[in-house]
């Protein structure tokens, strides 16, 4: 076994609570059972680093401590989930995806005035609702009379506490900074709280959005079929059988001719074999 670091053992004599081999295996363990999420070793930090929060909150003194009360506490399993789970996001996060849905999805539709008005778009991932709001308002941009139609967007998160955020839509200015003047006029109204401007989604927007919690690892409620799907930076987190289970379930909510989009570092190769890629991480059901 290869020796701590001199930089390694000096942050084991630092950290406020014993954290060893067992309690990090032990963990692991659960989090993939729970959320289908590989930590890999380089992960071990980060464990400790966001669950030392949760011992502080539950006067726990010890790791081991803390791994009996996971044994018998549902809410507190809901904490670790929350805890583990990354949140990374923005408004229009990896824009082509946008343009794509706008120029090849709704234009089209807007364009065919004896086609169907019924649209289906799933958020898998929508964490604290920037995507699933950027897909709304890409709705009502490409869709002038967006009203008569019969669209529906899903947004499901595993996290509790995000979902809590996303649905009462509000975000600090600076979070909006990358939009147009145009898109905040229009899609949003300004607020003032504690910690200064915010700015919060509009009824037009919201309206079209229902958050939902879902953990992806389990049977999916929804019947489809799905005209979109944004499943975007979360199967990184997953290993390949994981993953071939989950594209495996998602792929029968789509007909042939739906739209797929992954993360900018997630692939189906080796995966999924029903999907065909059409562009920068686009896929189609074939």
């Amino acid at each position: 076994m290869q020796a701590a670091s001199p930089r390694d053992a000096n942050a084991l004599r630092l950290r406020e609570f014993a954290f060893g081999e067992e309690d990090f295996q032990a963990l692991r363990a659960l989090v993939k059972s729970l959320t289908g999420i590989h930590l890999s070793e380089q992960k071990r930090e980060l464990v400790y680093g966001r669950l030392t929060r949760r011992l502080r909150t539950l006067q726990l003194r010890s790791f081991a401590e803390y791994r009996e009360r996971l044994k018998k506490d549902a809410q507190e399993v809901a904490e670790l989930c929350n805890a583990i789970t990354t949140n990374l996001t923005s408004f229009f996060r990896e824009p082509h995806h946008f343009q794509y849905l706008r120029d090849h999805v709704l234009a089209p539709l807007a364009a065919d005035r004896d086609g169907t008005r019924r649209l289906r778009i799933w958020s898998a991932a929508c964490s604290t609702g920037e995507e699933p709001y950027s897909i709304a308002m890409t709705v009502l941009e490409a869709l002038p009379d967006a009203a008569r139609w019969d669209v529906r967007i899903l947004a499901t998160d595993l996290d509790s506490e995000v979902l809590h955020r996303a649905r009462r839509g509000v975000y600090p200015a600076e979070r909006t900074g990358n939009l147009s003047a145009q898109r905040l006029q229009r899609f949003f109204s300004d607020r003032q709280e504690a910690g200064g401007l915010c700015r919060q989604i509009v009824p037009e927007v919201a309206g079209l959005v229902t958050f939902k919690q879902l953990n992806l690892i389990h049977a999916l409620p929804m019947r489809g079929p799905l005209d979109v799907i944004f499943c975007r930076n979360v199967v990184i987190y997953f290993d390949k059988d994981t993953q071939r289970e989950l594209f495996f379930r998602v792929a029968r909510l789509q007909r042939p001719g739906d739209l797929l989009f992954l993360g900018h570092s997630e692939s189906l190769f080796k995966v999924c074999d029903s999907y065909a890629l059409i562009g920068k991480t686009i896929h189609r059901r074939i």
